[in-house]
């Protein structure tokens, strides 16, 4: 029995892919920060549907104090649902976004974008990376934004950027230990990313459309494939790799 755990799995790219790794029969770990009910439903969905456990737990990526304390809950919980001491897989999914223009910005928005999207998995990843298994695999969820100027996204694009750097960094780092390391950059997506920009301003979407090879935006489900395809030995040759997934948006 394969374990992973996602960052940010309560909603979203998060929640789809560790639906998706239900699916596919491997047990998860995910965390929340603010909606507990939400990653309640997430893990009674993942049980009730595939027959694998599922644990939610909470983590807040801005305070790496907590994350010493974090990774004794993850040790707790293996323990005691899987009676293991390691687990497989990392999806450092969690983050957190919404455009603002530079000369808007302010330091507590620098901060938050660089604590959630970039410091936060670092940090967390060097917790966690000594009880993973050798031969395991973690994918960072970047943005297609990391290498397209998108209007207001000044601060997170580049931040996504140096998420993706150092996805290159760490699968080297790593390589001894056969512990394979992607990132993934979706395009436009259908999530509540940006407090629910899509669904407050459907007019933002017809735009997008018009701008994507493959005539839709995203929506969670189509990179959460990703994400668990790559973890999966039939990309086991691929490592350090950033794997677009927007369907063809701004070719």
């Amino acid at each position: 029995m394969k374990i992973a755990i996602v960052t940010g799995g309560s909603n979203g790219i998060g929640k789809a892919t560790a639906i998706e790794l239900g699916r596919r029969g491997t047990s998860v770990i995910l965390t929340y920060n603010s909606y507990k009910d939400r990653a309640d439903e997430a893990v009674k969905q993942i049980e009730q549907n595939s027959g694998v456990r599922a644990v939610a737990l909470r983590l807040d990526l801005t305070q790496s104090s907590t994350f010493g304390a974090f990774a004794q809950e993850v040790k707790k919980a293996l323990k005691e649902v899987w009676h293991r001491t390691t687990f497989d897989y990392l999806i450092n999914n969690g983050g957190v976004g919404g455009p603002m223009k530079f000369t808007e910005m302010t330091g507590e928005y620098f901060d938050l974008i660089l604590n959630t999207n970039f410091k936060g998995p670092v940090l967390l990843t060097r917790q966690l990376i000594e009880f993973m298994e050798d031969h395991g695999a973690i994918v960072n969820t970047s943005s297609s934004s990391s290498n397209k100027a998108f209007l207001g996204y000044s601060v997170y694009g580049p931040l996504k950027a140096a998420l993706s750097s150092w996805t290159r960094y760490l699968a080297n780092e790593l390589a001894p230990r056969k512990i394979r390391v992607n990132a993934v950059s979706p395009g436009p997506t259908h999530t509540n990313f940006g407090d629910g920009a899509f669904d407050k301003h459907p007019e933002f979407v017809k735009p997008l459309v018009d701008q994507t090879a493959l005539r839709r935006i995203g929506m969670p489900e189509d990179v959460g494939k990703v994400i668990v395809n790559l973890l999966s030995d039939d990309f086991g040759w691929v490592t350090a790799q950033d794997v677009e997934v927007s369907g063809g948006h701004l070719l």
